[in-house]
């Protein structure tokens, strides 16, 4: 393989730069060099990319059919595009892989107009917007799950399924041995719900533990993400802080969250028992479809946030928390059925497409 570069693209939300990161640490062990294109909300992730490795493109996301706003959206895409078709020019990648989300169109269109190799991965189990519409043109398709909703038939037709790769921060924690609970020893509580689903739990949470009984409450230790407009009054409940997510998954008795693609393959990968409560107004419902896969395999239990008021919540709680044997299961099945290969196999998938194009 020459020493052009890879470039991956990504949406600037943990769910799409996390697996991008992870093939990123993969390709560099193989002595690849690889750029990200993303957006500026991707400064808070940026620790897993060189700094210099980053190149923020202007984008926007669809998300209302007002003529003026798409008027806007199509305007900064396009500008995108041909910062994209400059940068693209100027880098001369061996593959463009692209990650999910709406600022992953302007790189991949513009690799498309070069006759660059790209590849678009999907993390959910249902396909997502962006990728639906560039799955079409691109080279290949990388998926997590067979089966995958929502997938033209041209992307069915030049798909492989790789599995979601998580990051090393979250495998070197795979071979930690699930805790299981001790009867009326400590029991940690992890709750988070990303950035977009952090506010119910932030809300729901303090009102179901209050209702816990005594003897339940006074063995809980409870870390919980919160949105920063809501960190006083989560801290005031609980006061308790939340530092880094792979460990604490790891120290969790059980987990509450959430279900997207990053946090399911995460909670497998380590191997931890998780109630999941997927995002209600997520398109398409492909944090339920994640979910579902899960707890299909006995590695979870689903519920829909709307029968989750304080009440109903207490008692799953309480139900799953007294069980020891049931939590000690749902590990096991979580952790079996990870794909821990995948970024092995998805950094394969990448060189292979990379290749081709040196072998026309």
């Amino acid at each position: 393989m020459s020493g052009r570069p890879f470039l991956v693209a990504a949406g600037g939300t943990g769910g799409h730069l996390f697996p991008a990161a992870a093939l990123a640490q993969e390709l560099r062990r193989r002595g690849a060099e690889v750029k990200l294109a993303t957006d500026l909300r991707a400064e808070k992730f940026g620790d897993d990319f060189a700094v210099e490795d980053i190149h923020r493109l202007p984008s926007a996301t669809i998300r209302s059919r007002n003529p003026f706003s798409l008027a806007k959206t199509f305007s900064l895409l396009g500008i995108g595009y041909f910062e994209a078709l400059a940068l693209l020019s100027r880098m001369k990648p061996c593959a463009v892989i692209g990650f999910g989300g709406y600022p992953t169109l302007p790189p991949l269109i513009a690799a498309r107009s070069l006759g660059i190799p790209t590849a678009v991965h999907e993390q959910n189990a249902v396909m997502g917007r962006a990728n639906r519409l560039l799955s079409k043109w691109t080279t290949k398709v990388a998926l997590t799950f067979a089966g995958t909703r929502k997938m033209s038939k041209q992307a069915e037709a030049k798909a492989a399924v790789t599995g979601t790769p998580v990051r090393e921060a979250v495998l070197r924690f795979r071979q930690q041995a699930y805790m299981r609970p001790a009867q009326d020893g400590r029991l940690l509580l992890l709750i988070f719900g990303g950035s977009q689903g952090a506010h119910f739990f932030s809300e729901a949470m303090p009102a179901a533990l209050a209702r816990l009984p005594e003897d339940l409450r006074a063995r809980l230790t409870v870390v919980q993400q919160a949105r920063p407009e809501d960190l006083e009054a989560t801290r005031a409940a609980y006061a308790a802080a939340f530092k880094d997510l792979p460990e604490r998954i790891a120290n969790s008795h059980l987990v509450v969250s959430r279900a997207g693609a990053s946090t399911v393959a995460e909670l497998m990968a380590i191997g931890r028992p998780s109630l999941l409560v997927p995002l209600p107004h997520a398109l398409d419902n492909d944090q339920l479809e994640n979910a579902t896969r899960l707890a299909d395999i006995g590695g979870a239990w689903v519920f829909p946030q709307s029968v989750l008021m304080a009440e109903r919540l207490a008692r799953e709680l309480e139900t799953l928390l007294t069980a020891p044997q049931t939590l000690v299961e749902a590990a096991e099945r979580a952790k079996a059925a990870a794909k821990i290969d995948a970024v092995v196999r998805l950094a394969d998938f990448a060189e292979a497409l990379a290749g081709a194009s040196q072998r026309s």
